[in-house]
C-alpha cells in the first residue's frame, strides 16, 4: 500500500470495481418497481446540517472515485487478491440487501434478511465494495478519502432514521433497539 500511487488511465484500474458496483445497482434499479427506486432516493425531511455534511462527504467520495478510476490495480500482488475478495463480498451483500429492500411491502420498515443484522446494509456493503477496490489499487489516499466520506455520510443515515421513526413509529423504535446501525459496530 502506498500513500500516493501513480495515476494513469488504463484498462486495469480500480474503475473495474466501480463498474461492477454500478452494474449491480443499475440492474436492480431497472428491474425494481419505480416506487421502490424512488423510495431509495427520497431525501425529503433532511435538515440543512444533514444535507451539508452529506454533500461534503460526497466531495470526499468523488476524490476516492477519482483515485479508483486513475490508479492501476496491483494485479499479481497479494493486496490485489485481498481487495478483490473484499469487493466481491461487498457486491454479493449489496445485491442481497437491495433485494431484501425490494421484497418488503410498501408502508413497512425493512427488517428482513441483512436488515436483521444491520439497519443500513446497503450503505455498509457499498462501503465494503469501495474499500476492497481501494485495497486492490493499494492506495492509502483512497482509503482515507473513503473513510472521511463515510464518516460524513453518517449524518444522512441519521436523517433516514429520523424519517423512519416518524413514518413507522414504535415498530421502528423497537427495531432500532434490537438491530445495530452498522452490523456489529455501534
Amino acid at each position: 500500500m502506498e500513500l500516493f500511487s501513480e495515476l494513469k488511465l488504463g484498462w486495469l484500474n480500480g474503475w473495474i470495481f466501480l463498474g461492477l458496483l454500478c452494474l449491480i445497482d443499475g440492474i436492480c434499479f431497472l428491474v425494481f418497481p419505480k416506487a421502490v427506486v424512488k423510495r431509495l432516493f427520497d431525501r425529503s425531511g433532511w435538515s440543512q446540517k444533514q444535507v451539508v455534511f452529506t454533500v461534503i462527504g460526497k466531495v470526499c467520495a468523488l476524490v476516492c472515485l477519482f483515485l479508483l478510476i486513475f490508479t492501476p490495480l496491483k494485479i499479481g500482488n497479494a493486496i490485489f487478491i485481498l481487495g478483490a475478495g473484499v469487493a466481491a463480498l461487498g457486491l454479493i451483500g449489496l445485491a442481497i440487501a437491495l433485494f431484501n429492500y425490494r421484497n418488503t411491502p410498501f408502508g413497512e420498515p425493512v427488517t428482513r434478511g441483512l436488515y436483521k443484522i444491520s439497519r443500513h446494509p446497503q450503505i455498509v456493503m457499498a462501503s465494503v465494495v469501495l474499500l476492497g477496490a481501494c485495497i486492490a489499487i493499494g492506495s492509502w489516499s483512497a482509503v482515507i478519502a473513503l473513510t472521511i466520506a463515510r464518516i460524513l455520510s453518517h449524518f444522512g443515515i441519521l436523517a433516514e432514521e429520523e424519517i423512519c421513526l416518524k413514518q413507522y413509529g414504535d415498530s421502528y423504535q423497537t427495531y432500532m433497539q434490537r438491530v445495530p446501525r452498522y452490523f456489529v459496530f455501534f
